[in-house]
């Protein structure tokens, strides 16, 4: 578990914050899922919308409350922590509401959300690729700089390498694009992944059987952001989407995954612009 230490916190307010305080975006894939869990504990919560768009997140305030300037953060009586899977945790162990991890489980749990986590940077490539349009460097030089210069630069006390993977990945994108090599590295790990969940969902209602846990609530953000890059879930992986379709009704999972009508214009654009070019995920990937 990610729990900041005493000494990776400079922004030091929040260290007299009391209750729940999210700070999060309302497109992250890792704050919807954290919001949907809030949801299914009835919590109250305060929220602190980041938005990613404007670089909030790599302000030198941010920027000291989370060392690697990603969101979600989880602020509880004033401990920070700042990895979604390990929020997911924190929340079950400390709010009441409906059990999202089985009891005698907590072990598969976490090695399934570390599975989930591993594909992390493999969904934002599709995203950054297959959404709406945002440029070849969506981060400047100049904001790359103040993310490099923010920060303690530790996390639990010791130097932090996620911070600098970060940074190679904006550059990376900067130098080279999104490129088809990428696109099929990153669709064709989600396949394998996904070939394995609708193993587990075509004999079952949930991913661990005959309960919703945290396990469907991260796996169901991925499978919705597959989808807005038109990843064919329906085509590949049938039960997936049935459970998919099932979930996005109850009301702990619609309003996370609502879609600004600007945005979702500008996504639709941008996928009829990519089909005419032949340049679509599924033109690339052959899927």
């Amino acid at each position: 578990m990610v729990k900041l230490a005493d000494s990776d916190i400079a922004t030091r307010e929040v260290l007299e914050w009391t209750g729940v305080h999210l700070f999060h975006f309302h497109a992250s894939s890792c704050s919807q899922k954290t919001r949907i869990a809030l949801n299914f504990k009835k919590a109250d919560w305060t929220s602190h919308e980041i938005v990613l768009p404007k670089n909030e997140n790599m302000t030198p305030w941010y920027l000291g409350i989370n060392p690697r300037g990603l969101v979600p953060v989880l602020v509880m009586d004033g401990e920070v922590h700042i990895e979604s899977n390990d929020i997911l945790t924190v929340l079950e162990q400390r709010l009441g509401g409906e059990p999202l991890i089985p009891e005698g489980m907590e072990g598969r749990v976490a090695e399934l959300l570390r599975h989930e986590d591993d594909l992390h940077l493999d969904l934002r490539t599709l995203t950054f690729r297959f959404t709406q349009p945002r440029g070849r460097a969506p981060k400047s030089p100049e904001a790359l700089a103040q993310y490099r210069a923010g920060g303690t630069g530790t996390v639990g006390g010791v130097a932090d390498p996620n911070k600098q993977r970060e940074i190679a990945f904006w550059e990376h994108i900067a130098e080279h694009g999104i490129t088809d090599d990428a696109v099929r590295v990153s669709a064709g790990r989600f396949r394998e992944a996904l070939d394995d969940l609708d193993s587990a969902l075509s004999s079952a209602d949930y991913v661990l059987g005959s309960k919703l846990s945290v396990v469907d609530i991260a796996w169901f953000i991925y499978v919705n952001r597959l989808i807005r890059c038109t990843y064919p879930v329906a085509k590949l992986h049938p039960a997936v989407m049935r459970w998919f379709e099932r979930l996005r009704e109850l009301p702990q999972f619609a309003p996370e995954i609502r879609v600004p009508p600007d945005v979702q214009a500008a996504t639709e654009e941008n996928h009829r612009k990519q089909a005419a070019a032949g340049e679509s995920l599924c033109d690339v990937t052959g899927f």
